[in-house]
């Protein structure tokens, strides 16, 4: 029987599992198969307030648990199948550890970028293909590079990333754009902004150097070519993993958990929401960490309110 367990060990959930340690909670954190979340396929992060020289993804991560192990978390690595959230304590069956009972829940388990699925991308993550234009862009400096997508997501990280780039190619396997018509005109308008519509990726090309191209085919023609650039970028959108919960929590159209604005309070008293799962927009490691502190407080109080009520009915 735990007072609370955190579910992902991203940015939010590390964050979450240190402020509840210090308040002496000694939360449980479970961790999945990629402990440490997105986090951990990046290098370089520069973007992490407290590091002027930058610091490696995994290297945070791994500093971020050690500080909430250091405040008692504990730490257990299964999968959650399932929750039973239709009354307190919360109800969890996890894979390799059984049946867990917990008073509150922080569910920080994240969003899942989609990628393409074609040979030579998920080798080359962190190394040339990127998912994440604010984290990466800057690496790319003066180089030419391709942004595949056609949808207001995709658009608006070519746009940024002309900020960087000598060019900006924009792959879509469709002849018309997903995205609306404001910013399509707007990326269009764009003099560093080139465009391969009609075109299907199926191949990131390498060599020693790391990635040099995009292998794309011609929808019309069939013909094969190879677009060049330094860094391929990957906005075809993400998926939260919310699957596990059952629809017992509220999600948005796209399985986004909705919270109540300005808090971490999901439509379930003692279940709680940080990081990307409940972030569409944003989707930085430092947003994920403040909802993560959040989470944190969210829940603090919630058991405090908890305690009270039990030592007052004890009372009577």
């Amino acid at each position: 029987m735990y007072k609370s367990i955190i579910i992902g060990t991203g940015p939010a959930g590390l964050t979450a599992a240190i402020y509840l340690a210090r308040a002496n909670l000694k939360p449980l954190v479970i961790e999945g198969p990629q402990p440490g979340g997105q986090l951990t396929t990046t290098t370089d992060v520069e973007n992490f307030p407290g590091f002027p020289e930058g610091i490696m993804g995994p290297e945070l991560m791994d500093n971020m648990r050690k500080q909430a192990e250091r405040f008692g978390a504990e730490f257990r690595t299964g999968w959650v199948n399932s929750v039973d959230l239709s009354k307190r304590p919360f109800k969890l069956q996890v894979e390799g550890l059984g049946e867990l009972v917990s008073d509150t829940l922080v569910l920080s388990t994240g969003a899942t970028a989609k990628y393409l699925g074609i040979p030579g991308e998920q080798d080359n993550v962190g190394r040339g293909v990127s998912t994440c234009a604010t984290c990466d862009g800057f690496f790319f400096r003066g180089k030419e590079i391709i942004v595949v997508g056609g949808g207001d997501s995709a658009l608006e990280e070519a746009g940024f990333l002309t900020r960087f780039a000598s060019k900006v190619t924009v792959v879509h396997r469709r002849d018309e754009l997903r995205a609306s018509k404001i910013m399509q005109d707007r990326v269009r308008a764009n003099e560093k902004v080139e465009w391969a519509l009609n075109r299907t990726p199926i191949e990131v090309v390498t060599s020693d150097t790391g990635v040099t191209g995009l292998k794309v085919r011609n929808n019309e023609t069939g013909a094969e070519e190879v677009i060049e650039a330094s860094g391929v970028f990957v906005a075809i959108g993400h998926h939260p993993n919310t699957g596990f919960l059952g629809g017992q929590i509220d999600t948005d159209d796209n399985g986004y958990i909705v919270v109540k604005p300005g808090t971490s309070l999901t439509n379930v008293p003692g279940v709680f929401a940080c990081g990307d799962v409940q972030d569409s927009r944003y989707r930085q490691a430092i947003t994920a960490a403040g909802s993560g502190c959040m989470a944190a407080l969210d829940c603090e109080k919630y058991i405090e309110n908890l305690e009270h009520e039990a030592a007052a009915s004890a009372a009577k």
